[in-house]
C-alpha cells in the first residue's frame, strides 16, 4: 500500500496540532500584599452573600426577590415590577463601572472579587488543607489508587460538594424567604422548582471551582476576549521587567530574573507572565507576591514583576485622566446622580386606571356612570389609607365611599364609579383626572389621567 501524498500528511500534523491535551494546574500557595487583599475581598464577599438572606427588616427578610409575589425587597425599599427601570439602571452601573475599572487597572474584577475566583480560591484551600501543598498533591496523583489517596479524594469531595450545596441553598434563600427554605428542607417538603435551583446553582459552583476552574476563564468567559478593547498603554496592568530581568539565570550577567518559576507555579491559569500580557491572565497579582519572596531571599529590589503600563516600562509619563476614562467616569457620575435623584423623590404610591369594558357609560337615576376599576398600590411598609376623587368635569364625583385603605406592601384593586347629572353632560369624550391622595399630614397625592364618555 502506498504511502499518502506529503501534502496530506502535512494538513493531518497540522490538524493534529490544533488540539492540546489539557494539563492539570497545580497552584501553589503564596503569601504577601495582594493575596491578602485577595483574601480580604473572599471574607468580604462571602459574608455578605452567605449572611444577606438571613437580615432581618421590619419584620421580613431584608434583601429578598420575591418573584412569586412579584415584590423585590432591599432593606428599606420595596420595589415592583413597574420599577424595571431600577434594573436596567443597576446593569447600565455595573457595566461602566467595569469599563471604567479595567481602562484605569485592568481586570480588577476577574483577579478580586469575581465569583470563579473567589470560589476558586476557596475550594483550592481545602484542597490544600486535605491534600497538602503543590508538591504533595502532583505526588498524590501520580500514584496508583490507595486507601490513603481514596480517602483524601473523597474526603476533599465531600467538602467540596457541603461548600457547593450550601452556597445553591443560599443563593435560592434570596428568592424564596430562607428561614421558609431551611424549614422545608429539614421537613424534606422542598418544592421541585426550589430542589432543582438549589442542585443547579450548587453543582455549577462544584463544577466550575473545583474542576474547571482556569477554563472558566480561558475557555469560557467572554471578558477574556473582549478586554483588549478597554486597555491601552496607561492601563495598569501585571508586567514583568524584561530590561531589569534579562538575561535570566545566568552568572556573571546583569539580569535579576533567576529562573525559578515561582511565577508560573503560582500562576492560576498556569502562564508565564514573562512572556507579555496574555488574554489569560486575570490580574491575581499571585506571580507579583512570589517573585517578591524570590527577590527577598536573592537579595535583590522587589518589584521585577507588579503593577505598571506600557508607557512606565518604555519610560514614558503615564496618563491617569484620558479621554476614555473621562468619559467613563463622566457617564457614570451622571447615571448615578439621575438614578440617586429617582430615588429620593420617588413616590411610595402608584396609581392604574383601567375603565370598564363591560359598561362604557350608562344612565342611571337621572345621572351618566362611567365605572372604573384603580389598581393602587402602596409600596411602603406601613398600611395606607387614601381618599378618591376625580376632576376635569363640572359636578363630576364619586359615587359611593370615596376612600380606602391598602395593607403594607400591598396592591389592592378598587372599584370605583364616577356620575355626573345627565342635564348638564352633552355627548363626548371628556378627559378626567383621578386624584389619590395619602390621608393624613404630609400625605403624597397622585394624579392618573383617563377619560370620561357621556352617550
Amino acid at each position: 500500500m502506498s504511502a499518502p501524498p506529503r501534502n496530506v500528511a502535512a494538513v493531518a500534523d497540522v490538524e493534529a496540532s490544533l488540539y492540546e491535551v489539557h494539563k492539570k494546574i497545580y497552584p501553589r500557595a503564596v503569601r504577601g500584599w495582594f493575596a491578602a487583599w485577595r483574601w480580604t475581598l473572599v471574607w468580604a464577599t462571602q459574608l455578605v452573600f452567605y449572611g444577606g438572606p438571613w437580615l432581618a427588616w421590619n419584620g421580613r427578610q431584608a434583601v429578598l426577590f420575591d418573584i412569586a409575589h412579584r415584590k423585590f425587597y432591599l432593606f428599606g425599599l420595596v420595589f415592583w415590577p413597574q420599577d424595571i427601570i431600577y434594573l436596567a439602571v443597576l446593569l447600565i452601573v455595573s457595566a461602566l463601572s467595569l469599563f471604567l475599572f479595567t481602562a484605569l487597572a485592568g481586570r480588577l474584577w476577574c483577579g478580586y472579587a469575581c465569583p470563579q475566583t473567589v470560589y476558586t480560591e476557596i475550594f483550592l484551600w481545602i484542597e490544600r488543607k486535605i491534600e497538602g501543598d503543590r508538591n504533595a498533591r502532583m505526588r498524590l496523583d501520580q500514584k496508583g489508587l490507595t486507601g490513603r489517596k481514596f480517602f483524601l479524594k473523597s474526603a476533599k469531595h465531600a467538602v467540596w460538594l457541603s461548600v457547593a450545596l450550601w452556597t445553591g441553598f443560599t443563593f435560592v434563600g434570596y428568592f424564596t424567604p430562607i428561614k421558609e427554605l431551611f424549614s422545608e428542607i429539614q421537613s424534606f417538603t422542598l418544592g421541585p422548582w426550589e430542589s432543582f435551583w438549589v442542585l443547579f446553582y450548587g453543582f455549577a459552583t462544584y463544577g466550575n471551582a473545583g474542576w474547571m476552574r482556569e477554563q472558566v476563564c480561558k475557555y469560557m468567559c467572554p471578558y477574556a476576549r473582549f478586554q483588549s478593547a478597554m486597555f491601552d498603554k496607561d492601563t495598569l496592568i501585571i508586567t514583568y521587567d524584561k530590561a531589569r530581568g534579562e538575561p535570566r539565570g545566568k552568572k556573571g550577567v546583569a539580569g535579576d530574573c533567576v529562573d525559578c518559576g515561582i511565577c508560573v507555579q503560582v500562576c492560576p491559569t498556569g502562564i508565564d507572565i514573562r512572556n507579555g500580557l496574555q488574554y489569560e491572565c486575570i490580574g491575581c497579582a499571585a506571580c507579583i507576591d512570589g517573585c517578591d519572596q524570590v527577590m527577598d531571599k536573592v537579595g535583590k529590589p522587589r518589584k521585577l514583576i507588579r503593577y505598571s503600563t506600557t508607557h512606565a516600562l518604555e519610560g514614558r509619563p503615564t496618563k491617569v485622566l484620558r479621554p476614555r476614562v473621562l468619559v467613563y467616569a463622566g457617564i457614570l457620575g451622571a447615571v448615578l446622580a439621575a438614578a440617586g435623584t429617582a430615588l429620593a423623590l420617588r413616590v411610595p404610591l402608584k396609581v392604574d386606571v383601567i375603565r370598564d369594558r363591560a359598561a362604557i357609560a350608562r344612565e342611571v337615576e337621572g345621572e351618566i356612570e362611567n365605572v372604573y376599576r384603580l389598581q393602587i398600590m402602596n409600596t411602603t411598609e406601613r398600611a395606607r389609607a387614601y381618599d378618591i376623587s376625580a376632576e376635569g368635569l363640572p359636578g363630576l364625583h364619586v359615587w359611593g365611599e370615596g376612600t380606602t385603605g391598602v395593607p403594607a406592601a400591598t396592591t389592592r384593586m378598587v372599584p370605583v364609579r364616577l356620575r355626573i347629572d345627565a342635564a348638564q353632560a352633552r355627548p363626548g369624550t371628556y378627559p378626567i383626572e383621578f386624584v389619590v391622595a395619602e390621608l393624613g399630614a404630609g400625605g403624597v397625592t397622585v394624579r392618573e389621567k383617563s377619560v370620561f364618555i357621556v352617550r
